[in-house]
């Protein structure tokens, strides 16, 4: 039996999820640690996979000094100036998961670099443990090599925001991956500042990477294999891609029993094969009100039809509020769905779609690019603008045009899904697109992805000792 233990937000909970099913395929245990609230908001695996994945419910702390909202237990549930509240109540989960790893003894801990605790349980409990991590290999890279992972002294003063907008020097080939001005100082104070924790994001990173005999991440060489070379390089350990992980769920719009997503199909139908655009920013981003006008008014001037799984924002009184004034939810041309849940596997399936524009989370990177879709990209937190530079240098997506404060305009959303969607010289940009598709949505390749983990968490411990 195996012990999975994400940190708890939907962008790392889902992909341990979809590996936890992939190795249940394999005939391997796993017990998916998580709180009560999150497991019971993740899907259910195949019926004839439940009984080797055993869900694991620990209570979420409490922090008496700093309450989060009721309820709250993942970052989805928290404004951005209570995650330093929300990461300490995390932290306390080590010692329940140590009675848990104790109990059960399990063969392997595979845990979230965020969790970097995970490294002492396993220490305690003499069980190797191993990070898997849920972004790209080109975000792994611009971390850094382990002298500078945990920096200190004259090694931590090679970092500044201004050093994070350029390819770091350990990159020995030309490279598109870094932070905009807008986003420089956010992960510069994200990754290297101390936090109410008192450990930093790039410090939890380096104590896992340190903790285990290698470590795994959600990509595959077709896409970044020289990011996953240089990535052993800089951390002198075996890096074991697992694949994309593609989700298993069915295709099939039957399934759908919202009568509101049936006419939604209905009306793709109607639409020319490749003309679509969906649009989509995913759970964790928080658009301003300004930044969903230009959105609206640019998905509108760029006279393409377009479905918009919208967020109802926290702004929002009303879902009519969360639209520019006069701008139709429904119409022949589009059709915008605010605060329901998005059948997105389904939606990117359609033959109608041709093209997304979204925040360039990985998961969704990985989504999109199974069915031969055009990127346009427009990140806003985290590790989305990594992501958005990765798949600009691959040929694969179009970034929009922002000023040095991050702003875009309405005008920068129409050109961005003119240019890649429809114009002459996108067209290189959309044989990219499906090129990709042959290796992203290739079960086989992706399935051998992980036999290849699996043997090496079966056997690798061993070899590495020999």
């Amino acid at each position: 039996m195996w012990s999975f233990f994400p940190f708890l937000a939907f962008g790392h909970l889902i992909p341990f999820q979809q590996l936890a099913i992939a190795l249940a395929k394999s005939g391997i245990r796993v017990s998916y640690v998580s709180t009560p609230r999150n497991i019971e908001r993740l899907s259910k695996p195949p019926r004839n996979l439940s009984h080797l994945i055993n869900f694991v419910s620990l209570p979420f702390p409490i922090v008496e000094s700093h309450p989060l909202p009721d309820g709250a237990e993942a970052t989805v549930d928290i404004a951005v100036n209570e995650f330093k509240f929300f990461i300490k109540a995390f932290d306390l989960l080590k010692q329940p998961f140590q009675r848990f790893v104790s109990e059960q003894k399990p063969n392997w801990l595979v845990m979230d670099f965020m969790a970097h605790w995970g490294t002492d349980v396993a220490q305690n409990c003499g069980i190797p443990v191993m990070a898997f991590l849920v972004f790209s290999a080109a975000t792994s890279v611009f971390f850094g090599p382990q002298e500078f992972l945990a920096p200190d002294g004259q090694k931590r003063s090679r970092f500044t925001p201004e050093s994070l907008k350029s390819s770091p020097p350990w990159v020995p080939f030309p490279s598109e991956v870094a932070c905009r001005s807008f986003e420089a100082d956010i992960i510069y104070f994200a990754l290297y500042e101390n936090n109410d924790s008192g450990i930093t994001i790039n410090e939890r990173f380096a104590k896992m990477v340190k903790g285990g005999p290698a470590i795994a991440i959600r990509t595959c060489h077709e896409l970044e294999g020289e990011y996953l070379r240089l990535l052993a390089e800089l951390i002198g350990k075996p890096v074991i891609p697992v694949g994309f992980l593609p989700r298993g769920e069915n295709l099939d719009r039957r399934e759908i029993t919202d009568n509101s997503w049936g006419e939604m199909f209905d009306w793709l139908d109607e639409k020319d094969p490749k003309s679509v655009v969906y649009v989509a920013f995913g759970s964790e981003s928080k658009p301003t009100k300004e930044q969903i006008y230009e959105i609206a008014y640019g998905l509108e001037e760029s006279h393409l039809p377009f479905i918009w799984a919208l967020r109802k924002p926290s702004w929002a009184i009303d879902d009519s509020d969360a639209l520019p004034p006069g701008f139709s939810q429904s119409s022949n041309k589009h059709k915008v769905c605010i605060g329901r849940w998005a059948p997105q596997m389904k939606i990117l399936s359609h033959p109608s779609i041709g093209g997304s524009l979204f925040h360039a989370g990985w998961g969704s990177v990985i989504e999109t690019l199974q069915f031969g879709h055009t990127l346009v990209v427009l990140p806003f937190s985290g590790d989305h603008g990594f992501n958005a530079r990765l798949v600009v240098e691959k040929g694969l997506a179009m970034e929009v045009d922002r000023g040095e404060d991050g702003s875009f305009k309405r005008d920068d959303i129409a050109k961005s899904l003119r240019q890649s969607m429809v114009s002459e010289e996108g067209e290189e940009m959309r044989a990219r697109s499906r090129a990709a598709a042959v290796f992203a949505g290739d079960r086989k390749l992706q399935d051998h992805y992980v036999e290849e983990f699996v043997e090496f968490l079966k056997n690798g411990v061993g070899k590495l000792n020999q």
